[in-house]
């Protein structure tokens, strides 16, 4: 490892940089000389010890001219303050001038080329894998924070161990600021380098607050007073934890009414460059407000104190309604143990967290793999250019039920091509897969841009900030709108709903009607994964059939048509929608796709059709209409046997000879499985008579086979004789033959007749005619459980025998006195 000083001239490629002078202070400067310098490493050091500053000119180091460095880091604000830092400690005395070209930084739309290093987002990389599959002039790739499991992450690092196999030059880094580095060692097959950070105490006070469970604004306006308060008492910096962009903005809000004199920094991912450099160099007493990205991808300076809601964004997926959205849920516990670890740095640290010691206990250990909530369109779209099989290394598998339906979303947008398609076709398919690879956007929204052009980019950029509310209202930076302009040819005018409409066609949805709420339906839009149940809103039918309301109408008030760009479940269940765009009935149409279908069904007991013209699940319009005779005898065929009415006899019947057929097989039929037997039923049915007017018993007299029907009685008779000399009617209905009868006229009878195979269960009935017992074996009834029977049911029923010896009593109806006059006249 070497850690030579610069040359005095300006530097060449190979100049080495000065790791001495880069890690001054920083724990894995302590440990960064026993990096290997070959082959795969895991990289296992927590958050604030320097992996991301040093690590990559160590690596630079060692792989001399070989070729640049690339590093990942999952957010955009983490990348270009880490190039940042790292150019201002590897120049001479703190300068950037000798590192301005040797590193640089590439996010979506902002870039800043790096000779020796390059910061980049997981997204450039893998679509510069996607463009240069040899990633030539790449020496090797440092993924950083691969313990967030992001699914970008995820998919670079399976995509950079396969390029290793060809390529033996080529190394991979992977870093983790927990300790479930182990797994990603397995993985690489990799050593794990670690390196321990000193933490300095820390005080962890837990200060449960009202209203977390559901995300109100009143919960963040009281994480707010708990940070005034603790900034008020630490000397140093404060950071605050909450999930989202939204809730960052609700906290800066209530801060200065609370803290006036203190300086208030958001720092979230869609801040401007500037905004993003200040909450990275915070004042000395300010109080910084932050999403995740502070947790482990960018270094806070000089916090003593940390804020911590205890809550995250993530992403998931509603398979069964197809809806995609970010939920909040309670963050994890290795997260929330480095959101605590930012405090003790530099000194004593306070924590507070704003739920309990219990709720800590029940968090997850670890975040869940995106890979496995997340829909993954895009990244199906990547795995199908960089022709990802069976065996790609990805950390975790994706649910198979997700990325069929990722497949095709895929299809539909033309990137892969059906089932059986000709070679032609096949090759269309993958040059418009490549296409919207390529793209800096989701896919959805890429096919969009396409085809309506450069006066689409306006909207497609507004859609990459995740707007709320009125689509047509928001904002994206000229910028990014500029960029996106560029990538396609200008087709003219495009109203933002039909941009929406091309990108989700499956949620262009049509007005149903208004739905009212009880209290607390202005709270919609407040909850944890941004809203509650039961609100007040407007109810739309969605394309897909999902129903979903409108709650935050400014700017869509009673529009018949939206295109929906976000919908997600509120806690309740219910579907919300987030943000949508007016959109015309004819460009909705045209959008989804109109058809016509015959439905065919039976209602009461006849045979109708109705046509009905629908744009995906939304009805436009029905018409009762005369079923063709295949449409009846489909329908029929649908419904099978339980259309008609079958008389007891013959329902009787049918259950004879579905025990024959198990009894038996062959030639007994499967009067089920096999409807032939019954087509001159289903014919005049199909042709207009009442399916409850067929005789069904004249019909399963034909399925009968002969001459086996001849031993019909004999096999499957429809009574038994018992020893009373009565006959009793034999129930087919179930798995077994069965009969009801009175216990005195069984006296005698040792053993249940067979029938089919299988022995007749007897149920056992008292003089007046209830359920005495259940027996398939009288021997054993009579020797054991009658006893108790009889020394019940004798005083209960006086007049009828109750012998102690049923084997030998007589089997009889009737009374005791009936039998003695009957004896006497004899």
């Amino acid at each position: 490892m070497s850690d030579s000083q610069p040359c005095a001239s300006q530097p060449c490629a190979s100049q080495p940089f000065d790791l001495r002078r880069i890690g001054k202070g920083l724990p894995v400067a302590e440990t960064i000389a026993t990096l290997p310098d070959t082959g795969h490493v895991v990289v296992q050091a927590p958050p604030g010890t320097g992996k991301t500053t040093l690590v990559p000119p160590a690596v630079a180091n060692q792989v001399g001219d070989a070729g640049k460095v690339l590093v990942t880091v999952p957010r955009r604000v983490a990348v270009r303050a880490a190039a940042a830092r790292l150019r201002a400690l590897a120049g001479p005395d703190g300068a950037v001038s000798a590192s301005k070209e040797a590193i640089g930084y590439a996010i979506r739309g902002e870039s800043r080329p790096g000779s020796r290093i390059e910061f980049v987002t997981p997204g450039v990389l893998l679509r510069r894998l996607i463009s240069d599959p040899a990633l030539n002039g790449v020496a090797a790739v440092v993924l950083d924070e691969v313990h967030e499991r992001q699914l970008d992450t995820d998919l670079a690092l399976a995509m950079c161990l396969e390029l290793a196999v060809l390529r033996e030059d080529f190394r991979v880094i992977a870093m983790s600021a927990t300790v479930d580095a182990q797994r990603f060692s397995q993985l690489l097959d990799a050593p794990v380098h670690t390196t321990q950070a000193p933490i300095h105490p820390l005080d962890i006070r837990y200060h449960p607050l009202p209203g977390r469970a559901q995300g109100s604004r009143e919960f963040y306006t009281e994480v707010a007073r708990e940070a005034a308060q603790l900034h008020a008492q630490q000397p140093g910096s404060t950071l605050v934890f909450v999930p989202g962009v939204r809730e960052v903005a609700a906290v800066c809000d209530s801060l200065p009414q609370l803290t006036p004199a203190t300086p208030v920094y958001p720092l979230h991912g869609q801040l401007s460059s500037a905004e993003q450099d200040a909450a990275l160099n915070p004042a000395a007493d300010g109080i910084v407000v932050a999403t995740a990205i502070a947790e482990s991808s960018v270094t806070v300076p000089g916090v003593r104190a940390v804020v911590d809601a205890g809550l995250s964004r993530t992403p998931r997926r509603d398979a069964r309604r197809g809806m995609s959205g970010l939920v909040t849920v309670s963050t994890s516990a290795s997260s929330a143990q480095q959101r605590a670890g930012r405090a003790g740095r530099q000194g004593p640290g306070v924590v507070v967290r704003c739920y309990s010691q219990e709720e800590f206990a029940r968090f997850a250990a670890h975040a869940a793999p995106e890979i496995t909530s997340a829909d993954l369109t895009q990244a199906a779209l990547f795995m199908e250019c960089w022709g990802a099989g069976p065996d790609f290394p990805l950390p975790d598998a994706p649910p198979p039920a997700a990325l069929d339906d990722a497949h095709r979303t895929l299809t539909a947008l033309g990137a892969t091509a059906a089932a059986g398609a000709d070679s032609a076709a096949v090759e269309r398919a993958r040059d418009r897969a490549r296409q919207l690879a390529l793209m800096p956007t989701d896919p959805r929204l890429g096919a969009a841009l396409l085809k309506h052009g450069a006066q689409a980019a306006a909207t497609v950029a507004a859609l990459g900030q995740s707007p709320r509310g009125d689509i047509t209202r928001a904002r994206a930076p000229r910028r990014e709108v500029e960029r996106l302009a560029r990538l396609v040819r200008d087709r003219g005018p495009v109203d933002p709903g039909a941009v929406v409409a091309a990108a989700f066609p499956e949620q262009v949805a049509r007005l149903v009607q208004p739905v009212s709420g009880g209290a607390g339906a202005k709270q919609v839009g407040a909850g944890r994964t941004g809203g509650a149940g039961g609100a007040r809103g407007t109810e739309y039918l969605l394309a897909g059939g999902t129903r979903a309301r409108l709650l935050d109408a400014a700017g869509l008030e009673g529009a018949q048509w939206l295109a929906i760009a976000e919908v997600s479940l509120a806690q309740s269940g219910v579907a919300v929608i987030r943000a949508a765009a007016r959109i015309t009935e004819a460009a909705a149409l045209e959008a989804i796709g109109v058809s016509d279908t015959t439905r065919a069904f039976l209602d009461g007991g006849k045979v109708r059709a109705v046509r009905t013209t629908a744009a995906g699940a939304i009805i436009l319009k029905e018409t009762p209409v005369q079923p063709t005779p295949e449409q009846a005898a489909a329908a029929l065929e649908t419904a099978g046997l339980e259309i008609f009415t079958f008389s007891t006899r013959a329902r009787n019947l049918l259950d004879r000879l579905r025990h024959l057929r198990q009894a038996y097989g062959e030639p007994w039929p499967d009067p089920h499985a096999d409807l032939s037997w019954a087509a001159p039923e289903f014919q005049a049915v199909a042709e207009g008579a009442s399916a409850s007017e067929v005789d069904m018993y004249a019909a399963l007299q034909r399925a009968l086979p002969w001459p086996e029907a001849a031993r019909l009685e004999e096999l499957v008779p429809e009574t038994l004789a018992v020893p009373s000399g009565r006959k009793v009617p034999i129930d087919w209905s179930g798995q077994r033959p069965a009969v009801a009868v009175k216990l005195q006229e069984c006296f005698g009878l040792a053993q249940s007749p067979q029938l089919c195979g299988q022995r007749v269960q007897f149920q056992l009935l008292s003089p007046a005619g209830r359920p005495l017992a259940l027996t398939d074996d009288l021997a054993s009834f009579w020797a054991g459980p009658y006893a108790a029977v009889r020394a019940e049911m004798r005083g209960r029923y006086p007049k009828h025998p109750w012998p102690q010896d049923p084997w030998s009593a007589p089997p009889t109806a009737k009374t005791t006195a009936a039998m003695k006059g009957k004896r006497s006249s004899q």
